[in-house]
């Protein structure tokens, strides 16, 4: 328990000290967001907002996974470098578009092409693991379904799916790190358990709880009016961390319900996407993702951000039961 607490403080204040230090820094270099042209218009105030900062999460649990050494195994390192190489990804697409001031960064299939190199590595060692293997907890029944070869695919499906949604959700200040936070904390209550039972357990419920922490503080910077964005960098880590706690635990079963508006944001596109070649080029909502949607509704930032996080709770509270 003491552990577990100490590494969110030690996320938490990581984290805020990469803010107090590097968003001067960043502002010197004029490392700003580029605002897409096609986007809200009420986003085109923001054009200049110093971006990347997602980098300041992964910060923050590195320092955490560091301190934290000598009372872990290797399952907090594998999770750390499974989140940080798909943070990666996102950093590369960020310096692209600061480097050139454009809101386009990597192309689609370079990201795709790197996302699925590191979801096969990710993947291929959870199979090979004794500890993880290749059997998912099934809530509920209180089972465990064993996939054999096709964990691979499947998992590796869970990875990119999830990096991508938390990409697609990171669309409003606070939006990404408030939805976020609630899964990133439910993991770390529902890991308690395994701390005694697994060789993997106090690894990950120290990289949950670092992980928990580190966003809390990142959201100081991020809340509205954000005086910071997370990038690519950020989101890619979101979504990476949340899928390495689920792949070592077993869980991913339970990720839609724990990350229902990520789930929510990727759907929204879907429909939109396919409505566009479908229908003759009419739309369903004036924007994807949904939150889009709301905002040129005439919702407020903050009130969408409150609700996603609102039914966040609800659908981890769910999660909860599910596994109790």
């Amino acid at each position: 328990m003491h552990t577990v607490i100490l590494a969110v403080l030690v996320g938490f204040v990581a984290a805020l000290g990469c803010g107090h230090f590097l968003i001067p820094a960043l502002q010197k270099l004029k490392a700003g967001q580029s605002i897409r042209e096609d986007g809200p218009k009420s986003h085109l105030k923001k054009a200049g907002t110093p971006t990347m900062c997602g980098i300041f999460i992964t910060i923050g649990v590195l320092a955490a996974a560091i301190i934290f050494l000598s009372q872990t195994g290797s399952y907090l390192w594998y999770a750390v470098i499974g989140a940080t190489a798909f943070g990666l990804i996102g950093f590369i697409d960020d310096l692209i578009k600061v480097l050139k001031h454009r809101s386009l960064g990597l192309k689609p299939y370079q990201k795709i092409v790197a996302q699925v190199v590191f979801a096969a590595l990710v993947s291929v060692y959870a199979y090979q693991n004794p500890a993880i293997g290749s059997s998912l907890y099934v809530p509920i029944l209180d089972t465990y379904w064993d996939l054999g070869i096709w964990y691979i695919p499947f998992t590796m499906f869970v990875i990119i799916a999830m990096t991508n949604s938390a990409n697609l959700t990171d669309g409003l200040d606070g939006l990404a790190g408030s939805v976020t936070l609630v899964s990133a904390a439910t993991f770390t209550l529902i890991l308690f358990p395994f701390i005694e039972q697994t060789v993997w357990g106090e690894d990950l419920a120290v990289f949950a709880a670092a992980f928990t922490g580190a966003i809390l503080a990142f959201l100081r910077y991020n809340a509205y009016p954000a005086k910071v964005f997370m990038g690519d960098v950020g989101s890619f880590f979101l979504g990476g961390a949340l899928t390495m706690m689920a792949i070592v635990s077993r869980l991913q079963l339970l990720l839609p319900v724990m990350c229902i508006m990520y789930v929510v944001s990727s759907i929204s596109c879907i429909l939109q996407v396919g409505s566009y070649k479908l229908r003759g080029g009419k739309r369903i909502f004036k924007m994807a993702p949904l939150h889009h949607h709301f905002e040129l509704s005439g919702v407020h930032e903050t009130k969408i951000v409150c609700v996603y996080t609102i039914i966040t709770v609800i659908g981890c509270l769910i999660a909860l039961l599910m596994v109790n």
